[in-house]
């Protein structure tokens, strides 16, 4: 029988997040986390493929707004939900929904595609590239110690329930997107990602907590949210703390906030995740290998109309230059553009029949795209090819951001 694909009824919804959840080993989520993302689930933006009365693939976008080098809000469309059942691997079923998916992006006028990537290899040859990475940090709290700035002391430290602290954690997180590119504005009902907090997500630790901290003034000036896991052996307390989100809108609310982690009674580890690769708490610690970064790939972007894309960012410094873009998968996008940008931040990217200065692949402007990865070093890997002496170092100092790109949760 022949594979169809269509456009998720909402009546199908269960049937099609079965199959997503099959892909993905078959351990069933929470009923909490089932009704958060069929509550999010844009059923006009996913997509199903089924062999007769089986669902056998799905792949889903939200409707998001991304942060961009100079703060501007880009249209984005958050891919998510991709999945293949393990009968019907290796016969062109994600191939054709991406084919599908980013013709309807076009088609809808966002200028690029965002994931995550539960395997990072899949994703490049459809022209995605790795554009943020993110830090994982373990310290011993025992041997590690904090250097805060002044001003420390003055901040007030409050638990709060997580529900009752939402709107204050949300206006502090809403401050903080348009100064680092990667960062989604959160849409209606993103909000309750945060708070997901079912007892089997909570392997042995404690219901979700939340500090909040005041200013002088006593308004909220960053937060936490964290989970406490006990552990005892012959010793004594081997407790951890967990840190799901820890946003500040001032280095002392920073600095105050995560002096309360370390100081949590009975514990001797604070871990935090998904953390952006220049988190100013390395500079806090008094040992960062005691803290033990570790990285890996976060964020992945492809750039689906990319003149929109790139007039779309600012740039560190004034740029004139004329890429020959391959993108075999979306060749609306190949051939060769010239860029330039002004030193106000303006930029224009226009087709062109001037000689090329630099030769690279959409998926390597996806991954300088936000500023984190620079076109210099993809250039040192041979996936730039300098065309013209200079062009590669002035092309990359542009791109540079001041800032890693960070993407804060998943999707």
């Amino acid at each position: 029988m022949a594979l169809e694909m269509r456009v998720l009824q909402p009546d199908e919804w269960d049937v099609w997040y079965d199959q997503l959840e099959l892909a993905f080993g078959g351990v069933p989520e929470s009923p909490q986390e089932r009704k958060l993302y069929a509550s999010l689930t844009e059923a006009e933006r996913s997509l199903g493929v089924w062999d007769g009365g089986t669902c056998v693939g799905s792949a889903g976008a939200f409707t998001f707004r991304l942060s961009v080098p100079g703060g501007t809000l880009v249209p984005a469309a958050g891919v998510t939900m991709v999945g293949v059942s393990p009968t019907h691997r290796r016969r062109g079923v994600l191939t054709s929904l991406m084919r599908r998916q980013l013709d309807d992006v076009r088609a809808a006028g966002e200028p690029v595609a965002v994931l995550t990537a539960s395997d990072p290899a899949i994703y490049g040859r459809f022209g995605y590239g790795t554009a943020a990475y993110s830090l994982a940090l373990d310290v011993d709290t025992s041997r590690v110690r904090l250097d805060v700035p002044p001003g420390t002391d003055a901040v007030r430290l409050r638990l709060v329930d997580p529900e009752e602290a939402l709107a204050d954690c949300e206006r502090v997180y809403a401050a903080l997107v348009p100064g680092r590119p990667g960062m989604p504005a959160r849409q209606p009902g993103w909000e309750r990602q945060a708070l997901l907090d079912a007892p089997a997500m909570r392997a042995g630790g404690s219901p979700l907590k939340c500090v909040v901290a005041e200013g002088p003034d006593g308004a909220v000036a960053g937060y936490a949210r964290y989970r406490v896991t006990p552990a005892w052996d012959l010793a004594g307390s081997e407790g951890r703390v967990d840190v799901f989100d820890l946003d500040a809108l001032e280095p002392a609310a920073y600095a105050a906030l995560w002096r309360y982690l370390f100081g949590i009674d009975l514990t001797w580890t604070v871990r935090a995740n998904r953390r952006p690769v220049d988190d100013p708490v390395l500079h806090l610690v008094s040992d960062v290998r005691r803290s033990r970064p570790r990285f890996r790939d976060s964020l992945h972007l492809r750039l689906v109309d990319l003149a929109a894309a790139l007039e779309a960012r600012t740039y560190g410094s004034p740029l004139d230059v004329v890429l020959e873009v391959e993108d075999a998968f979306c060749p609306w996008n190949a051939g060769r553009w010239r860029l330039t940008a002004d030193a106000k931040g303006g930029a224009r990217c226009a087709r062109t029949e001037e000689p090329a200065e630099l030769a690279l692949s959409v998926r390597e402007l996806g991954s300088a795209y936000l500023g984190g990865m620079t076109l210099a070093s993809l250039g040192a890997a041979g996936r730039v090819r300098e065309l013209r002496p200079g062009a590669l170092a002035a092309a990359s100092r542009a791109f540079a951001g001041d800032v890693a790109p960070w993407l804060p949760h998943g999707f």
